[in-house]
């Protein structure tokens, strides 16, 4: 069983969420697929048992390469390809708000349009400090907000802890759906 971390990171920000996720996802004992959308296997995309997608937000949606590989995806849409998959969704923005529901929203679209079953976020936010979980308060998939620095510095400790429990629920919930 394996769960794909579909990508896509201009500066490296996302990306560094698109790893922390990935640790989540394999800490619960299930393989994972990293794949920047730059460079898809899409045979194992279509094998994948769930799908974790995330972009970044550009001017409040998702960023022209990410929504390029959502395009490209249309025959599968046709053929239900990734029908019954599980999916969850993140984004990063250089502003705290920076619009990002609105591309969890545009992923959530995205994956059920496909059939795909929808997972979100479950951590209680319990501050907005940056070493808190769920800092950003967002339950329908994972929030992040990095300054403007370099990779290395940001997304912050606790939006990096909250991107490793993600992983770690969508891989439970995949691993349970698919028993």
């Amino acid at each position: 069983m394996e769960v794909a971390v579909v990508f896509h990171s201009r500066f490296g920000h996302t990306q560094k969420l698109a790893e922390s996720i990935a640790h989540g996802v394999s800490g619960e004992g299930v393989s994972c697929y990293l794949a920047s959308v730059d460079d898809l296997d899409w045979d194992r995309l279509d094998r994948a048992a769930g799908m974790i997608l995330g972009a970044p937000t550009y001017m409040g949606s998702a960023s022209a390469e990410f929504k390029s590989f959502m395009d490209a995806t249309s025959l599968r849409w046709l053929n239900q390809a990734w029908r019954d998959k599980v999916a969850a969704g993140f984004t990063n923005s250089y502003g705290m708000s920076g619009d990002k529901l609105n591309v969890l929203i545009q992923l959530a679209v995205f994956a059920t349009q496909h059939g795909m079953l929808w997972v979100g976020q479950t951590e209680m936010n319990q501050s907005s400090e940056s070493t808190s979980l769920n800092r950003l308060g967002s339950h329908l998939g994972l929030m992040a907000q990095s300054d403007n620095a370099p990779a290395h510095q940001t997304p912050p400790s606790g939006d990096l802890q909250t991107a490793v429990c993600f992983g770690a629920r969508v891989a439970k919930i995949t691993r349970q759906f698919y028993r």
